[in-house]
């Protein structure tokens, strides 16, 4: 049986002779470098809130301001119509004296207002969309004024972003009506339409009162009660059903070296976050704009984890941590990565993590499945951590997990397109990375990072802190940093020198029967639930974004109306389809639902079946898609407030026919597009085989599929396909066949297009999240 050491400042004893005082200095020590680095990273944190608090203009134009009033006051010239002269008489001090401090009062109240004015003018400038619904053409003027401004922080942008406006409820239950016309029969129809024009004539109003009320003191009316309600409160395992993976690159693998590869990529993840503790990333924004986007969802992204509640999850984030927290072969370690201050060498990290893969020590009784906890149900986690990890050596085990940076699984199996069958090699890896063992992976970590045998690597996300383009940045960051500026030597292992070994935990369970038989009956729900996931992974190469861009088409209409014909093929007929887009023009913004399944896609659809010439209606389908992407994006989406709207109407203990029947609609089809947000990351022309795979979620109905897709350069799009094996109605590979011909078969259609066709209207819209 493997010990753990604590490390602790100091301890002492009562003795005969007196108090025994023992000092271990080499923990004074780390503790005194920790809070250099602690006041190092406050002193940071205020200089960056100080240049914040003045953007879009800088703390040194304070100075030009008062040399410019100083100069006007020598020229005996007076720029503050007397206010000087006023402010001079509340001030006990000499002429000469009254003069230059009064002058630096009025500069000082003079920059500040000129501030508040500049910020202003931001806030309009954000609060301005119309350029997402305008033809392609010159850059107008309003739009070159970001070009020119000087260059911002990460949360710059905050605090002049808009609030999510607050659509009517007539033109939300007007837009509602329109997505689920080609679904209804007309008797359906009617119905609904009745039962709509009765909610907003009387209970509808009521609730649109409250929710415009939030709207008026909330940063955001709906991304509280979204992360509460659709995340927290859960009750069901997160693993599969909330949790999304992210994949390696496709065909490279840089180094086959299991413990180089989680060196560099530790690595690349801890600089990630000394950029975005120091806010030095650039302000995300919207692909092929200089319109700015929301940042706020980076601020957990690190030392946060999920913990488990009777009723609802609290998310937990701590301000920073200095290790990781590591698993391997059913044994958990905290790995350190600073030493005295310094982020460890790549090298020296390596060679931790091969003392890891070297230690022979046997897990502890029930210590190698503990962490079928997190992939079961919430409320018997709940209860096992108030029993068992309440208290002793397992809560001081279980608080270095939660408060770790993140967490690292050393994989024992090798994953990966190579070898004799890459189809199902891909399907494998997918399946891997979304649930591994149920036990091997740290599900309530906001993100763990799974490191193969054979060097391949891949990370599993929570999803309730954050949506998928914030992941997919970090790991974009991750994967380049690791293969491109990190590098390996000739050997495959990281460059640097070592440094002691990792920290071995205890969680004990000898005797604590409760606990291990809820590991069993948590590994047991896990394991039906990963057993039931149908996972379909497949690069389309074909054609990709560059030769639909030329038919004059949105590639993501383009892909999403493919995904509305395979479903006619695969299901014959229609469904509510989801399709994720986002809403960071706001401040705080999250999701929106783009309802992809319209009256123009269908009718498109049914045409091409029936065997008619139908370039015409693909492109009025294009159209409209787009239009509903950006209404989406702009604050007139459908879905989430309807969502808001139900949670009011649950506050105030009413009950409504009409929302409670919308929500409880399945979203058979649930689609979203893995964002390329670094493309200067990536030099796809001089390194072609380092592409991303994008990632992928399980599916969100019983009988229906998810669909991710990531456009990789001008020639490629990756597929995630998911289903239930226990749905006889669907199969992934099916469905991946018939989204790989319907792909086809469109772009035959177009293909064969006299050149003179009218092209489509507005701008390619901007990539969306999971």
């Amino acid at each position: 049986m493997a010990e753990a050491h604590q490390a602790v400042a100091f301890q002492f004893t009562i003795t005969p002779e007196g108090i025994d005082l023992q000092l271990s200095y080499q923990a004074l020590n780390q503790i005194y470098h920790s809070g250099v680095r602690s006041w190092k990273r406050r002193v940071s944190r205020m200089r960056n809130r100080v240049i914040k608090g003045v953007y879009p203009a800088s703390p040194s134009s304070w100075l030009f301001v008062v040399i410019a009033i100083l100069a006007t006051l020598y020229m005996r010239s007076d720029p503050s119509m007397g206010l000087i002269d006023k402010i001079q008489q509340h001030l006990p001090l000499s002429s000469q004296g009254q003069t230059m401090l009064s002058a630096l009062v009025f500069s000082t109240l003079l920059w500040l207002s000129l501030i508040l004015a500049l910020r202003f003018c931001l806030k309009l400038l954000l609060s301005y969309h119309q350029w997402m619904f305008e033809m392609h053409g010159p850059v107008s003027n309003t739009t070159k004024v970001w070009v020119v401004s000087r260059k911002p922080l990460l949360y710059s942008y905050q605090t002049s972003l808009p609030h999510l406006p607050v659509p009517t409820i007539k033109d939300t239950l007007s837009r509602y009506l329109q997505s689920v016309r080609p679904l209804l029969s007309d008797p359906a129809y009617k119905r609904m339409t009745e039962l709509a024009n009765g909610f907003e004539s009387n209970l509808g109003n009521r609730l649109q009162r409250y929710l415009k009320l939030k709207a008026l003191w909330a940063t955001n009316y709906v991304s509280d009660w979204w992360e509460e309600y659709i995340y927290l409160r859960s009750r069901g395992p997160i693993m599969v059903n909330s949790n999304y993976y992210g994949m390696d690159f496709l065909f490279v693998t840089p180094t086959s070296v299991q413990a180089a590869r989680a060196g560099n990529t530790i690595t690349a993840l801890l600089l990630y976050r000394r950029k975005v503790n120091r806010e030095e990333l650039k302000p995300s924004r919207v692909p092929g704009t200089v319109i700015p986007l929301c940042a706020a969802q980076y601020e957990r992204m690190f030392n946060t984890t999920r913990t488990p509640g009777l009723e609802t999850d609290v998310l937990q984030h701590w301000q920073d941590s200095e290790y990781v927290a590591v698993y391997h072969k059913g044994r958990f370690f905290r790995l350190w990565v600073y030493n005295a201050g310094r982020l460890l060498s790549p090298r020296e990290i390596e060679h931790q993590i091969q003392r890891i893969l070297d230690d022979p020590s046997p897990p502890l009784p029930g210590e190698e499945r503990l962490g079928a906890l997190t992939a079961g149900d919430r409320v018997p986690w709940h209860q096992m951590r108030k029993q068992y990890f309440s208290s002793g050596i397992n809560k001081r085990s279980l608080d270095i997990i939660e408060r770790a940076a993140f967490f690292v699984t050393l994989d024992d199996e090798e994953q990966g397109m190579k070898g004799d069958d890459p189809a199902g090699n891909l399907d494998r890896y997918a399946k891997s990375l979304l649930h591994g063992k149920c036990y091997d992976r740290w599900f309530d970590k906001s993100f763990s990072i799974v490191i193969y045998k054979n060097g391949k690597n891949g990370l599993n996300a929570e999803h309730s802190w954050a949506d998928a383009p914030t992941i997919a940045h970090l790991w974009e960051f991750t994967l380049a940093t690791d293969a491109f500026q990190l590098g390996y030597t000739d050997d495959e292992h990281c460059k640097g020198d070592t440094f002691p070994s990792a920290t071995r935990l205890s969680l004990l369970m000898n005797g604590h029967c409760g606990v291990q038989a809820q590991i069993c009956t948590s590994l047991t729900v896990a394991q039906s639930l990963a057993d039931d996931v149908d996972c379909h992974v497949f690069p389309f190469r074909e054609f990709g974004k560059g030769r639909v861009k030329k038919l004059r088409v949105s590639p993501d209409a383009f892909i999403q109306i493919s995904l509305q014909l395979a479903y006619y093929r695969d299901r014959g007929g229609f469904c509510l389809t989801y399709e994720a887009s986002m809403t960071r023009l706001f401040r705080e913004g999250r999701t929106e639902t783009v309802r992809s399944c319209s009256n123009e896609t269908c009718a498109f659809v049914k045409a091409l079946e029936g065997g008619e010439q139908c370039r015409r209606l693909l492109r009025l389908a294009s159209e409209g898609h787009q239009n509903l992407y950006r209404m989406a994006m702009t604050g007139a989406g459908i879905d989430r407030h309807l969502f808001c709207l139900y949670v009011v109407s649950k506050y105030l203990g009413v009950d409504s026919p009409f929302l409670k029947e919308v929500l409880s609609e399945p979203w058979r089809l649930s689609t979203s597009q893995t964002p390329i947000q670094q493309i200067e990351l990536f030099d796809i022309k001089n390194h072609p085989d380092y592409i991303s795979l994008g990632g992928g979620f399980g599916p969100v109905a019983d009988d229906g599929y998810g669909v991710s897709y990531i456009i990789v350069g001008e020639d490629m799009i990756n597929f995630h396909v998911s289903s239930k094996y226990s749905c006889k109605e669907t199969d992934s590979h099916r469905f991946g066949a018939e989204i790989h011909k319907a792909l086809q078969d469109i772009m035959a259609l177009m293909s064969a297009e006299p050149k003179s066709a009218a092209p489509s209207r507005g701008p390619s819209q901007p990539k969306k999240q999971l």
